[in-house]
C-alpha cells in the first residue's frame, strides 16, 4: 500500500513539473529603469536565472535567492505580464561623479565610493579632471592622497545635486584652482574656499547669461552680495 501511495505521489510530482515547464516557459523580458546600466545586461543576468527558462522557476529563485550582482544596480523588482513575460524593474546606484581612466569612466557615489566602470560617459554625471589616479577599487573610497582635494570634489558634487546643476566637468588646474564647464560656460571658482555661496548662487547666475558662450569669474564671490563677472567669447 505504502509503495503505491509513494508512486502515486512521484507521478503527481512529475505531472506537475511538466504542466509547469509547458505552461511557464520565459519568452519575453522587459526592463525598465535604466539610465546607467545596461538594458542588456540586466535581460542577460534575468535569462540565465532562470531555471530551465521558466518563468515560475524564475520567480521562486529570486524570491529566495535575489538578483545576481548587476553593475550599476542596486535592486530590482521583477513582476510578470502572463505566464510567459517577466517586467524588471530596475532600481539603480546614486551616482555623483567620475573620472576617466585608460579610456573607461569610473564612477562613484556622494560619498566617494567606486561603484562601477563603464567604456561610456552619462551626461548627467559631471567628469573630474586634473586627478591623478595609479590604480581605484570597486566598493572603495576614491584613492586619492590629497583628502583636502577629496573632500572638495565630495562637497562639489553634493552642492551639484543639492541645486540640480547641469555642470559637465570639473577641473582642478595645475594652479590647483577649480573649473567647472556648464554647457559652454567655464566658470572659475577659484581655491574653493566660498565653493559653497558660489554654487548656490551659480544657477541663477547662468539663467541670467541664457545661450552665451564664455568664460564666468567666480573666485571672489563669497557672499550672495558679491557679483560675478561674464566675457563672452
Amino acid at each position: 500500500m505504502m509503495k503505491k501511495i509513494l508512486l502515486a505521489i512521484l507521478i503527481f510530482l512529475v505531472v506537475m513539473c511538466g504542466v509547469v515547464l509547458l505552461l511557464f516557459p520565459l519568452k519575453e523580458i522587459r526592463v525598465t529603469g535604466c539610465e546607467m546600466s545596461s538594458e542588456e545586461a540586466v535581460v542577460e543576468t534575468v535569462k540565465n536565472m532562470a531555471p530551465c527558462n521558466n518563468t515560475l522557476l524564475l520567480y521562486l529563485k529570486v524570491k529566495m535567492k535575489g538578483v545576481d550582482d548587476i553593475p550599476f544596480v542596486s535592486k530590482v523588482n521583477l513582476s510578470f505580464d502572463g505566464r510567459n513575460k517577466v517586467v524588471v524593474e530596475v532600481y539603480e546606484k546614486s551616482t555623483a561623479g567620475c573620472f576617466e581612466y585608460m579610456e573607461h569612466y569610473i564612477y562613484f557615489d556622494k560619498n566617494g565610493i567606486v561603484l562601477d566602470t563603464s567604456d561610456k560617459k552619462n551626461d548627467k554625471v559631471p567628469c573630474i579632471r586634473g586627478l591623478d589616479f595609479e590604480n581605484w577599487e570597486r566598493g572603495e573610497e576614491l584613492p586619492l592622497e590629497d583628502k583636502k582635494k577629496f573632500d572638495v570634489i565630495l562637497k562639489i558634487t553634493q552642492l551639484i545635486d543639492k541645486y540640480d546643476l547641469g555642470i559637465d566637468e570639473i577641473l582642478f588646474t595645475s594652479d590647483q584652482e577649480i573649473v567647472v564647464m556648464c554647457n559652454e560656460i567655464e566658470v572659475q571658482l577659484g581655491d574653493g574656499n566660498n565653493i559653497s555661496v558660489q554654487l548656490m548662487n551659480l544657477k541663477s547666475i547662468l539663467e541670467g547669461l541664457g545661450n552665451k558662450k564664455g568664460v564666468l569669474y567666480m573666485k571672489d564671490f563669497n557672499s550672495s552680495e558679491s557679483t560675478a563677472t561674464f566675457k563672452e567669447k
